[in-house]
């Protein structure tokens, strides 16, 4: 029996389960080195995408079922849960996802229809609307003298006045710190030997863009996705970062370090590669991924925005 499935056997459920595993291992990664707050983002962005889709469904008097078992709801919903800060609090989550599906998707027509990636419409609607909410991102487990179990986990995202040690366990992304501090000093040296960078640009969260990466080359050869739009993105990343690096070293990021910072992991293997909002020939991919790459560091030195990959895709 064949290890791959002939594109032409290919549906939409196959294509977005495929998507949900190739996920799993960044999951658990993450998990593992900041805790149990993407858990919880899962699961209330899950149920909130899938429920959201039901009821507008109902309303449109579209088969329920069959729709919700195309999947593409809950990717829709994972991709939300892993852009927006975990321990981000529940109504956010909500607003989010409600967001996603009513606004960015089921209201032009339902899947195949929308013109912009769902999920980072609403992140996008997001960071306009609750800047601070979408600042406070968790540190990692080694650097947290405070470390929550599920349960406190779940006081924190569901109870915000149940005085948990917001300082403890969160901060300000690594992107964030850069954009701040390179508005008041010449020279980041410093900053970037702090404890909360690791090596390339987030302790911990290098790990989690690296699991982000299998599973988008699993993709890959699963032939859910073609090289054309990750690799040319993570190419522009590269060429864009390391041009600004060779101007101005002292307060640019090492461009490697773009790979594994943001959500720019995710962007190039999960949400630009999108098959409904992405050009389907090959040459306007690999200018729709060089474009994408580009912006992304543009928005990240000269943007008003610490990430710039939902703005960019």
């Amino acid at each position: 029996m064949k290890a791959l499935l002939a594109p032409k056997q290919m549906t939409v459920s196959i294509i977005m389960r495929r998507v949900l595993y190739a996920l799993v291992p960044a999951m658990l990664v993450h998990v593992a080195l900041f805790g149990w707050g993407l858990l919880w983002n899962l699961l209330i962005a899950t149920l909130t995408a899938v429920s959201a889709e039901a009821l507008f469904l109902k309303f449109r008097s579209r088969p329920v079922l069959l729709n919700l078992l195309d999947y593409s709801a809950v990717v829709t919903a994972v991709l939300l849960a892993f852009a927006l800060p975990p321990y981000a609090p529940w109504w956010l989550v909500c607003l989010a996802s409600a967001i996603a599906i009513v606004v960015a998707k089921q209201i032009y027509g339902g899947l195949g229809q929308n013109p912009f990636n769902p999920a980072m419409v609403a992140y996008a609607m997001m960071l306009i609307s609750f800047p601070l909410q979408m600042s406070r991102w968790p540190k990692p487990l080694l650097l947290q003298p405070i470390k929550l179990n599920l349960a406190q986990s779940y006081h924190y995202v569901f109870n915000p006045a149940a005085n948990l040690p917001l300082d403890f366990i969160s901060t300000a992304s690594p992107l964030e710190t850069w954009r701040v501090q390179r508005g008041i000093s010449d020279n980041l040296t410093a900053l970037f030997q702090q404890p909360l960078f690791g090596h390339l640009g987030y302790a911990g969260g290098e790990w989690v863009a690296l699991a982000i990466a299998a599973g988008g080359l699993w993709l890959l050869w699963q032939r859910i996705i073609t090289w054309h739009i990750p690799f040319t993105t993570l190419l522009a990343v590269i060429v864009s970062a390391s041009l600004f690096y060779l101007f101005d070293p002292a307060k640019q990021f090492f461009p490697l370090s773009h790979l594994v910072l943001g959500a720019t992991m995710l962007g190039a293997f999960f949400i630009a590669t999108d098959p409904v909002t992405a050009p389907a020939s090959a040459r306007a991919q690999i200018v729709y991924g060089s474009c994408i790459g580009a912006l992304i560091v543009l928005i990240r030195v000269w943007g008003g925005f610490p990430d710039g990959v939902a703005f960019s895709v």
